[in-house]
C-alpha cells in the first residue's frame, strides 16, 4: 500500500515538472534590451524616491531643532 502512494507521488513529482517545462516554453520571454531599459527605470525611481524620502527626513530635522532646540 506504501509503495503504491510512494510511486503516485513520483510519478506526480515528474509530471509536475514536465507541465512546468511545458509551460515554460510557451512564455514570451523579454529582449535583453527591454529587461535593462526596465531595470533602469526602476533604478531611477528608487534613486528619486530614496532622495526624496532623505530631503524630507532632513527638512523635518532641522524643523524638529528649531521647535525644540535640542541638538542630536
Amino acid at each position: 500500500m506504501a509503495q503504491q502512494v510512494a510511486k503516485k507521488e513520483k510519478k506526480g513529482f515528474w509530471n509536475r515538472i514536465k507541465e512546468t517545462l511545458s509551460e515554460l516554453k510557451k512564455v514570451s520571454w523579454p529582449s535583453f534590451k527591454t529587461v535593462v531599459k526596465s531595470t533602469g527605470i526602476v533604478l531611477a525611481v528608487v534613486l528619486f524616491f530614496l532622495i526624496a524620502l532623505i530631503g524630507i527626513d532632513s527638512l523635518l530635522g532641522f524643523l524638529y531643532q528649531l521647535l525644540t532646540g535640542f541638538k542630536r
